[in-house]
């Protein structure tokens, strides 16, 4: 089977990292996202895929290139014009060859388990006269965030987007296997009111005259919000297998289920827990704590009594001395300076909100801190509050405190109101000020 990866989306909602690169590459548990994607194709028999790409092509181009080096054959679709996802799927009629494709969101991350039985699924069912295609659904808490699938029978009977009032929970998860039908439903879809060509809409007008099927899902993860991050790097490191290949001195802490990169050193004094990935070329402590679900990239220097909780640290980065980063995300390149502290639980231990595509949500976690974008540096002892975004190539001055969202390239500082006395020494030797 051929599969088709749709990689071409701008990422809004995940500013401020996807100023500078595509959210396909940002990183889960040591590699990005889209090396997860590939890998779950790879290892449920799938070896020829197409990626429509478009901003940050060149990025994703560069790392997997005709895809030798991860096992499969890959080709790129350029979609010059985002024009929606029935679009995207369209410019991959010709690499389909008039055969049945895979079709999955280069940001839609399962477990390996489902997809392989969703792939079942569709065996058991590509006989059918009527088969049209088949979709991947899951249960959700938040429907109205979601394309909700209504059912009739074990057939899709419709889809809504991010419906208001609706009793079902059965979301549409971004993973489809679709009969060539769908190349033709596709050219007779209509631009929705945003102007694009959405694929719900020709699935609509698919099941006019064929049938789509579901197959449920045990995990599912969709890097659509910058937390989301945090939760699928917690997920693929669940079942981390540790391996030293650095360095460790004596006196420090590494727990089993922990990954060190080759040229890493584990300084003296440190305390790893896992499951914790540690990439190459990094220099951690001494007297340093990093606890679980955390991943650190390459190149990066973790200073002396550190402490590090549940969050992802991007390569080239260094954190110094005394500082505390908790359940959040840090670009590359970025210099957090001695004492930095970053807040990640609210007063009232409410769940943290975050604005997102200019609209103020709740993340549903009760500890989230900050995000933060590729190279911004943070002066000595500056705090930052929870759900803070920070953009690319921005400073934070000593001793602030950041409540607000920081835009790109801006500088943030205080003005402390000096004032100077006069001080001098009694002949008695007491100090006195004038």
């Amino acid at each position: 089977m051929k599969a088709v990866i749709l990689a071409a989306g701008l990422g809004t909602r995940m500013r401020p990292l996807t100023f500078t690169k595509p959210k396909f590459l940002l990183p889960v548990a040591g590699m990005p996202a889209l090396d997860h994607v590939i890998s779950l194709l790879k290892h449920a028999g799938v070896q020829k895929i197409a990626m429509v790409v478009s901003f940050g092509k060149e990025q994703i181009m560069e790392r997997y290139g005709d895809g030798s080096a991860f096992g499969v054959n890959v080709e790129y679709l350029v979609q010059k014009e985002l024009l929606g996802t029935a679009n995207a799927v369209q410019m991959a009629e010709k690499f389909a060859s008039n055969d049945r494709v895979l079709v999955i969101n280069g940001d839609t991350l399962i477990d390996q388990e489902s997809l392989n039985t969703f792939i079942e699924r569709y065996h058991n069912l590509e006989h059918k006269k009527d088969f049209g295609g088949l979709m991947a659904t899951i249960e959700v808490d938040e429907p109205e965030q979601f394309g909700i699938v209504f059912m009739k029978g074990d057939k899709v009977a419709s889809i809504v987007e991010k419906p208001k009032k609706v009793k079902s929970r059965l979301a549409n998860a971004g993973i489809y296997i679709f009969d060539p039908v769908i190349f033709d439903a596709i050219k007779h879809t209509k631009k929705s009111p945003r102007g694009e060509y959405e694929l719900p809409t020709s699935m609509e007008l698919l099941m006019k005259e064929k049938s789509i099927y579901t197959s449920p899902i045990k995990l599912w993860g969709d890097i659509g919000r910058p937390w989301d991050l945090l939760f699928a790097n917690e997920y693929f490191l669940r079942n981390l297998k540790g391996e030293i290949h650095g360095k460790i001195e004596v006196g420090a802490k590494v727990d089993e289920n922990v990954y060190i990169g080759e040229g890493t050193i584990i300084r003296s004094g440190s305390y790893i827990l896992g499951p914790t990935y540690i990439g190459k070329d990094c220099d951690i402590g001494p007297n340093c704590f990093i606890r679980p679900s955390t991943s650190v990239g390459d190149n990066v220097r973790i200073g002396n009594a550190v402490e590090i909780k549940n969050s992802v640290i991007m390569n080239d980065t260094n954190v110094g001395h005394l500082a505390y980063v908790g359940d959040s995300v840090i670009g590359e390149g970025c210099n957090l300076g001695a004492g930095t502290t970053i807040a990640n639980l609210r007063l009232d231990e409410k769940p943290v909100k975050m604005e997102v595509g200019g609209v103020v949500v709740s993340s549903g976690r009760r500890k989230l801190g900050t995000i933060i974008a590729d190279n911004v540096h943070t002066g000595i002892n500056c705090t930052i509050n929870v759900g803070v975004k920070i953009g690319p190539n921005s400073a934070i001055g000593p001793g602030t405190l950041v409540y607000e969202d920081v835009p790109p390239n801006t500088l943030v500082f205080i003005k402390p109101n000096v004032q100077k006395r006069k001080w001098g020494v009694t002949k008695s030797g007491k100090t006195k000020s004038k």
